[in-house]
């Protein structure tokens, strides 16, 4: 396990639930927001910058306030909800770290930083912890590979300026791997990313479910103290909760949910945001919360 600084763990304490399961709000996407957007005149490719922004910042007002933290951007919410007093003072503000999109070099997928983000400009931003998302295939990479040289510098850094850092890894299939290959070794390689990252000095971990109750217990064992959460990956709320009463039950240590909670609930409109986000989304957070705390679904 690796353990965490004073500062690390005022972070991981403003990410969690009061009792102590993390819970985000994950609203740091760009492009796969304005897809939600189906309401705009000319179709989702036509939402500009300030429509985007409008929508973000509704999504923290009436869903990520009532969480314990939001994920949020540097390129599209932040510093501006920041600044204006959107973000509520008790909400803890993840800074996503990473670009939009990958580069591929030899048939291995890599992310960037967001031009000009470091660990200094996410506490400029106001940031209580950091989030970078790295591609990993851990039958191909190693802990002394690029990607774990990468992991590696961004804890030391994030680590000199007092601030928690969240490794997101995701797998992905090769280009010569039949989808029903990559399935069959998809739990082995979540938990191997785990692993691998933990190796790095990764001090919390957002992966995606590994598939079933005995992938989350493998995958808990590979990070070897280092806690956990799940990601919704897109899926639907129904489908999600499951996942993580599972991934709870299994060693999981909270949930970070984008796309389950607010993909049906967001619009052009204010009004229909305002709506949808308290009368949709926010049941779903509410919902969630409960069984990252330990209760089952469906729970009163």
């Amino acid at each position: 396990m690796n353990e965490l600084t004073t500062l690390e763990r005022r972070g991981m304490a403003a990410i969690s639930t009061p009792a102590g399961h993390m819970l985000i709000v994950a609203a740091d996407q760009r492009n796969g927001m304005k897809a939600v957007m189906t309401d705009a005149p000319d179709g989702p490719g036509s939402v500009t910058l300030a429509q985007l922004a409008g929508a973000k910042a509704d999504l923290v007002e009436y869903l990520g306030n009532e969480a314990p933290a939001i994920l949020l951007d540097p390129e599209v919410a932040l510093p501006a909800i920041v600044d204006d007093g959107t973000l509520a003072r008790g909400t803890a503000l993840v800074v996503g770290m990473d670009a939009s999109g990958f580069e591929t070099v030899d048939g291995l997928k890599f992310t960037h930083f967001v031009d000009g983000v470091t660990a200094r400009t996410v506490r400029e931003l106001g940031g209580d912890v950091a989030k970078m998302l790295w591609y990993m295939r851990p039958d191909k990479q190693d802990a002394a590979s690029r990607v774990g040289d990468e992991i590696r510098d961004l804890v030391k850094s994030c680590e000199a300026e007092g601030l928690l850092l969240i490794v997101e890894v995701l797998t992905y299939r090769l280009e010569d791997e039949s989808e029903a290959d990559y399935q069959a070794v998809f739990p082995q390689l979540v938990a191997d990313s785990a692993r691998i990252s933990g190796e790095c000095g990764a001090k919390v971990l957002k992966l995606p479910y590994p598939g079933s109750a005995a992938a989350c217990v493998a995958v808990t064992a590979a990070a070897d103290g280092v806690p956990w959460a799940v990601l919704s990956a897109g899926v639907n709320h129904e489908t999600f909760i499951k996942q993580v009463e599972i991934a709870v039950a299994n060693g999981a240590s909270g949930a970070m949910a984008g796309r389950s909670l607010w993909k049906d609930s967001l619009a052009v409109s204010h009004e229909t945001r305002h709506d949808l986000l308290t009368t949709r989304a926010l049941p779903r957070l509410r919902e969630l919360a409960a069984v990252v705390d330990g209760a089952p679904v469906g729970a009163p």
